[in-house]
Order: structure tokens, then C-alpha cells, then sequence
């Protein structure tokens, strides 16, 4: 699809809009139950009751996003977000994501209805993705508090802020919705929701189920992205209590993009991509590289293209939940989850040829083996875990304590599968089956134990201050299952235990009401990080009995204290905020990447020391008329590494004060023009990130990615007038209007400390969605 597409369907849009009778204004297609109110709905809410920066995104902001977007990607317009992806609807795991305030993806702590989602990497330990945990569809509301997030919050990883997504509960009266999706790179997308409504039989009971299917190629290169979703969930009330029970379950294949390096883009272009489509080539290059040959052009390595990587998720997660008022005075909330996981990151390695004799995915032995195999990195998790608060109303006091307990356990594994010289015999989008060589095989077994207890304290009308602390303990331990394709031995094993021990993390804040529309408010906290329970990141990762001993008698847990002071405003037409942050991050621990990233080469752990970051952020919003809104936020920030990375003898092993940290942008800025007459709605969006660096010493030449600016265009049109129209709506969605050539992620191979680095990859090109949906 093209602009000229883009035109044709506007015209025809048009055509309809005079067609059509107004409907009333509204921002999202309406629900069964919502269809009766037709008031305009805010896309972005400002918190206005805490002592912290806060903004909640609505489903209405969801919904004018393509269908099938990554939630975490609708937070990318609020202040204090640095959001990357390869793919145009951020769903692709491996290139997916997000900073706030200079905290990385695995500093920041999310969940879903409370729900722990760990940090969200690539090779989650200790949880999922938003995007496999839920349908975008089922998605109510997302709120980021991009500093200190609540005492409640159930993650151990949240040195900076929090994203809390809530699902939408079963709608009271019976309807559904239907989405389809066509658009660019073959994309096919269905959504159908079915709500029970209530079920007076079943004692005023109500549920909906939900199914989504999602297939697409890449943008460039050869391979697809799948994704198949069920989410169900039900809501049942007992006299004043009501229980709440969920289950979604995902399966995920995706085939990967090449990762690149400056050098290559500027040889091979932002387009270059694996070698999917040609494995004679791939076998061919792999010779060369093995007989110590030249390489044909445009190659001059045998890391310039792979023959094909993939990503494979399948999720199982429920949680049972309870509020109920146990007196006029006090209430309980409290939840049980589980989550089961497994899955398999693949790449098609040139490294390690396949064997004579290695089984194929049938168990038969190859007889002609391929000069490549297949290393998978595997994973399987199963955890479970509860949590409750219990609230009480004091009258100038409101008391909350809460606790949290997890038992995780995750294995995660090593391999290689063999190929056939003639023809690629195993698909990158099915599990790999019979392997002929296990490297490495780890149990990791995690507990958590976190208690919270906050007072919010009505000195005044005017003044409100927030007390409270959390205590948390992590235990962390490891046990070697293979080595080598055999069982461990005491030389080889890796064992031991980690402990994150904090009994004592504060916060306080406050709020004061300058007027009845404008306040200031300020919060400080500290916050611990627990260890990492794998064998790819954090102490684990170097997989050296010797190095994790050394963790645990030198090294002390990741840790931040925040102060944050702001103000916000609010009148009929407008709304403001602004806040300024200051940062201490001590006992950070990085791992420089060795090598291409397909070797797999344990990076070596660093205490770099401590991180000073200093920041602003505005935001606002402001209603033009009636029918436009505008919206825009702006980012500032400056994080800084306060110490040089020493030896045990205080000798300078790489020099990294005063240097920017990595994947930090100093300036950020979005902007958003919306339109909506009630029939006809419309967004134009715009967001600019400022240069980044992945080197640690912030080469300028061949470590900083540049600045880039994309736009985002939704156009759309409910339809009205009959049974058949009623609920009927029509939507193009355009992402990168402009069609900018640019690096989106940095670091998918992790960075190092100078040079150029196979760990960057390109962001999409311009992408249309067009999306029929129908309400009932």
C-alpha cells in the first residue's frame, strides 16, 4: 500500500462521512455496554490523587493504534519513554523495547491485573510478554509511573518506574466485537469477542472469551510472525464480594531479523537481511568460512547474513482473584496465579557444522551433513504465586499493607540439531526435536517474599503525605543438569545461591492543592533489584562456579534512590504537568557482549558503579475545539556513569566517567493532533529520539546511532443509521508515514565497551493497516 492508496481510501471515507448520520463523540469503537453513552472519552488521564508522576492510557488511545499493537507500545507518547522495535506493531519479542527515564527494559517493573510479568526480556525468567499475556483488544487501561512506582507493585526488578496494564472486565449486557485486518507485508489479523453479559441464572455471574489470530511476513527478508491468542475471563458476585477468574493462553512463532552493525548498513543497506530464502547459499558461505576461503560479494564475512533464526513462545497464565469489604471499615484484595512457559530462540549457525550420524527432526541419521547446525536456546518456566492487600479506612489515615510470594522455578538449556546438507529439513517455526549435542543444561529455582505497608495521610484539605516502605528477600539458586552432553561433575557444575535481602526500601511523598485545579507534588524512594536467575544474563551468565562465588562475597544488588518534585494543572480544556527528577543508580552490574552474539560467549559481568541522572518532563494536553485535541510531551534527560570500572587493585579497566550510558536519549519528544466529530476520527502523530549510544565509551563514529523522527497516521469512520451499521467502523492505521530509514533497537546483542558491533536493527518502513470492525 502507498500514499496514493491512502488518498483513494480517504476519498472514499469521505464519501461514506457525508453518507452516514453523526453518531455521538466517542473515541473508541463502542462496547455492547458503552454504546448508549456517547461522551467523548479521554485517550490520556493524568493522575491526580498521588504523590507521583502518573498517566494512564485508555483503551480509547488502543484502539486508534493498528489492531494487534503491543500495549507497552501505546506508553511511547507519554514523557520519560524510549520505545524501540523492529516490526511496525512492537510485537516482535526480540527487538522490542522501552526505557523510562533511563532505566532499561529489565529495570522496570510491569504486571497484568497485578499480576507479575517479570521484566519482559527477550529471555524472560521469570515471566512473559504483554503481548503473549493478553489480546491488545482486552487491554482497559495502561499506567506508567515513570518514577517511584507503588509500594504494591509486584516486581523485583523495578529500579525505575512501573506499567501496570488492567484487563476489561465481561461487559453486563450480551454483545461482541469482530475486527478483521489486511495491510501491508500479507498481514492478516482476526479478533472476535463474545461477552455473556449477566447471567441472572447464575447468580448475576458474567464472562467473555476472546480469540485472535495473527499472521504477517517480514518486512524485508524471508519468514513470517504468527501469533494465536485465547483470552476468558469471569467476573462472579457473592452478596458485596466478587471473584474474578482469568486464562489466556498464547502461541507465538516468529522468524527473526538480521541483526546489524553500522559498517553493514552503510555496505549493505537498512534492508539487508538473513538469507532465509536460499539455503544452498547459506551452506555454501558456511564452506567457505570453514575452508578459510574468500567470500563472494557482497559478503566479507560469514556474520554479514545467517541462514535463519526464529523465536518460539508458548504461554499458559491464569490467576483466581478476590475483593471483598470484610467490615464498612476495611477490605481485602487477594489473587493466585500460575504461568507455564516454554520456548526455543533458534539460529542458524555457520559455527558448529552438523555431525555424520546426527539425528533429523524424524530421529533418522544424517548421512550428509550441512557444514551448519541449529543452536537453540531453550526455556521452560513454572511459577506460582499469590498476593493480597488489606485496606483500611482510618478516616484521616488510609493504611495499606500488602505481601506478595512467588515460587519459580525455570530451566534453560543449550543445543544443537542437526541439518541435512541438501535441503533444510527442520522449519524455523517448529520446535527442534532430537538434538545431537546439549552444551549446557541449568535448573534455577527463585523465591520471592515481599511485604509493603503505606499510610496516605490526610493532614489537611490542602496537604496529603504518603509513608510507607517495602521489605523484600530473593533467594536465587542454580544446578547444573548437563555439560557437554554429559551429567555434571564437581570440575564442571555450577551451583550456589544469591540472596537479595532488603528489609527496609522507604518512600515518601506528598501532595499539596495549590487550588481546586492545581497542585505540587514530590516523592523519594529506594528500591533493590534481585539478582537474574538465568544462564544468559546477570551473575549466572558467565556459567563460572568461580565468577558466581565472586558475586556473592564482592558484589551487592542493583539499587536506586529517586526524587522526584513536580506540578500539574488542570481547567476545562486543558490539562498540564511537569516534573523534574533526580537519580542515583548504585552497583550496576553490565555484561560486555564477546564476539558475534550467534557464538554465544558468556559476556563478562562489571560493578560499573554508580549512575547520576538528572531530568525534566512536561506534558499536556489542550482541547482546540469541540472536535480536535492536542496532545504533546517533551523529555529531558541526562544519566551520566559516576565511577570508571576498576580492577580488585583500583586500577582503571575501562574508563567510564562522565560517559552517557547506553540507550539513553537526552531529548525526547511527541506530539499528537486528533480529530473526532463522533462520526469521522482522525490522528496524526509525531515523535522524535535524539541520539543514542551502545558503546560504554560512547564512540562517536562507530558507536552512536542518530536521531530520527516518525509519524503515525490513524484515519477512520464509524457507521450508523441501522441494525447493520449501527457499531460498524472502518480504519487505516500508517505507521512511519514518512517512510525514514533508521535504527530502532540498539543492544540486541548486548553492548560493549568501543567499536562498531553486530547489535543493531533497522526500524520498519512506512506500514498501512486497514481494519474492518463490527460491534453488537
Amino acid at each position: 500500500m502507498t500514499f496514493k492508496h491512502l488518498l483513494r481510501i480517504s476519498a472514499c471515507v469521505a464519501s461514506l462521512c457525508a453518507a452516514s448520520s453523526a453518531l455521538g463523540q466517542t473515541v473508541a469503537a463502542p462496547t455492547p455496554s458503552e454504546s448508549a453513552s456517547q461522551e467523548v472519552e479521554t485517550i490520556v488521564v493524568y493522575g491526580v490523587s498521588g504523590a507521583r508522576q502518573t498517566q494512564t492510557v485508555t483503551a480509547a488511545a488502543i484502539a486508534l493504534s493498528s489492531p494487534g499493537t503491543s500495549p507497552i507500545k501505546a506508553i511511547e507518547r507519554l514523557p520519560g519513554v524510549n520505545f524501540q522495535s523492529a516490526d511496525a506493531l512492537g510485537n516482535y519479542e526480540w527487538s522490542t523495547r522501552i526505557s523510562v527515564r533511563g532505566f532499561n527494559q529489565n529495570q522496570l517493573g510491569f504486571t497484568l491485573d497485578g499480576v507479575p510479568l517479570g521484566d519482559m526480556s527477550y529471555g524472560n525468567h521469570n515471566g512473559l510478554h504483554v503481548s503473549r499475556a493478553i489480546i491488545s483488544e482486552n487491554i482497559g487501561r495502561v499506567e506508567l509511573s515513570q518514577g517511584a512506582g507503588g509500594l504494591g507493585t509486584n516486581s523485583t526488578s523495578n529500579l525505575g518506574g512501573t506499567v501496570q496494564f488492567m484487563s476489561r472486565k465481561p461487559s453486563e449486557g450480551f454483545g461482541g466485537q469482530v475486527n478483521l485486518s489486511t495491510g501491508s507485508d500479507a498481514l492478516q489479523r482476526a479478533f472476535v469477542r463474545l461477552d455473556s453479559g449477566t447471567l441472572e441464572g447464575f447468580g448475576g455471574g458474567r464472562g467473555s472469551l476472546s480469540y485472535a489470530s495473527s499472521k504477517t511476513d517480514k518486512w524485508k527478508g524471508v519468514g513470517e510472525q504468527n501469533h494465536d491468542q485465547v483470552n476468558f475471563k469471569y467476573v462472579q458476585p457473592i452478596g458485596e464480594a466478587e471473584i474474578t477468574a482469568a486464562y489466556n493462553w498464547s502461541d507465538r512463532a516468529e522468524n527473526d531479523y538480521q541483526d546489524l552493525s553500522l559498517e553493514q548498513i552503510k555496505r549493505l543497506g537498512y534492508k539487508w537481511d538473513n538469507i532465509s530464502g536460499n539455503y544452498p547459499l547459506a551452506v555454501a558461505l558456511a564452506d567457505i568460512y570453514q575452508a578459510g576461503g574468500s567470500f563472494p560479494k557482497p559478503f566479507t564475512s560469514v556474520d554479514d547474513a545467517y541462514y535463519d533464526a526464529s523465536g518460539l513462545r508458548k504461554d499458559k497464565l491464569g490467576y483466581i482473584s478476590l475483593e471483598a469489604p470484610l467490615t464498612s471499615k476495611v477490605s481485602l484484595k487477594a489473587s493466585i496465579y500460575n504461568h507455564a512457559n516454554e520456548g526455543q530462540g533458534t539460529w542458524y549457525t555457520p559455527y558448529v557444522p552438523t555431525p555424520k550420524g546426527a539425528p533429523d527432526a524424524s530421529g533418522i541419521l544424517i548421512n550428509d551433513p550441512a557444514p551448519i547446525s541449529v543452536r537453540t536456546t531453550e526455556y521452560e518456566i513454572s511459577r506460582t504465586g499469590w498476593f493480597g492487600t488489606l485496606a483500611i479506612d482510618g478516616g484521616q489515615h488510609q493504611v495499606t499493607a500488602g505481601l506478595w510470594m512467588e515460587d519459580n522455578k525455570f530451566n534453560q538449556a543449550r543445543r544443537f540439531y542437526g541439518l541435512a546438507r541438501a535441503a533444510n529439513n527442520r522449519p524455523s517455526l517448529k520446535f527442534m526435536t532430537n538434538p545431537f549435542f546439549t552444551q549446557w543444561a541449568y535448573k534455577f529455582d527463585t523465591s520471592t517474599l515481599q511485604f509493603f505497608v503505606q499510610d496516605n495521610w490526610s493532614v489537611s484539605d490542602a496537604l496529603s503525605i504518603n509513608l510507607g516502605f517495602k521489605s523484600l528477600k530473593v533467594t536465587n539458586e542454580v544446578k547444573t543438569l548437563t555439560i557437554n552432553n554429559d551429567a555434571p561433575t564437581p570440575a564442571n557444575s555450577l551451583t550456589g545461591k544469591l540472596d537479595t535481602n532488603a528489609s527496609f526500601l522507604p518512600q515518601v511523598g506528598f501532595k499539596y492543592e495549590l487550588s481546586e485545579t492545581s497542585q505540587i507534588f514530590g516523592t523519594l524512594s529506594q528500591n533493590v533489584a534481585a539478582y537474574v536467575s538465568a544462564a544468559t544474563a546477570g551473575p549466572f551468565a558467565s556459567r563460572s562456579q568461580s565468577n558466581v562465588d565472586e558475586v556473592a562475597r564482592t558484589l551487592d544488588p542493583e539499587e536506586s534512590t529517586t526524587a522526584e518534585l513536580g506540578w500539574r494543572t488542570r481547567g476545562d480544556k486543558f490539562e498540564l504537568a511537569a516534573a523534574g527528577y533526580l537519580v542515583r543508580f548504585d552497583n550496576r552490574l553490565l555484561g560486555v557482549s564477546q564476539g558475534a552474539g550467534i557464538v554465544g560467549n558468556a559476556p563478562i559481568l562489571s560493578n560499573v558503579g554508580g549512575v547520576n541522572t538528572i531530568g525534566a518532563e512536561f506534558v499536556g494536553r489542550y482541547q482546540l475545539t469541540k472536535e480536535f485535541d492536542i496532545f504533546g510531551s517533551f523529555t529531558y534527560n541526562k544519566s551520566e556513569y559516576a565511577d570508571n570500572v576498576t580492577d580488585r587493585s583500583g586500577k582503571i579497566v575501562t574508563p567510564t566517567k562522565g560517559k552517557t550510558t547506553v540507550n539513553t536519549p537526552e531529548f525526547l519528544f511527541k506530539g499528537e493532533l486528533t480529530y473526532d466529530n463522533g462520526s469521522l476520527f482522525a490522528k496524526l502523530g509525531a515523535s522524535y529520539t535524539g541520539e543514542r549510544y551502545f558503546t560504554y565509551l560512547n564512540d562517536d563514529v562507530n558507536g552512536k546511532v542518530d536521531a530520527y523522527t516518525l509519524t503515525e497516521i490513524t484515519l477512520g469512520y464509524r457507521f450508523g443509521g441501522n441494525d447493520f451499521l449501527n457499531g460498524l467502523e472502518a480504519q487505516l492505521n500508517v505507521t512511519n508515514a514518512t517512510d525514514e530509514a533508521y535504527v530502532s533497537t540498539i543492544g540486541s546483542n548486548g553492548f560493549g565497551n568501543t567499536g562498531d558491533n553486530q547489535t543493531l536493527l533497522a526500524g520498519a518502513p512506512q506500514q498501512m493497516v486497514f481494519t474492518l470492525k463490527k460491534a453488537f
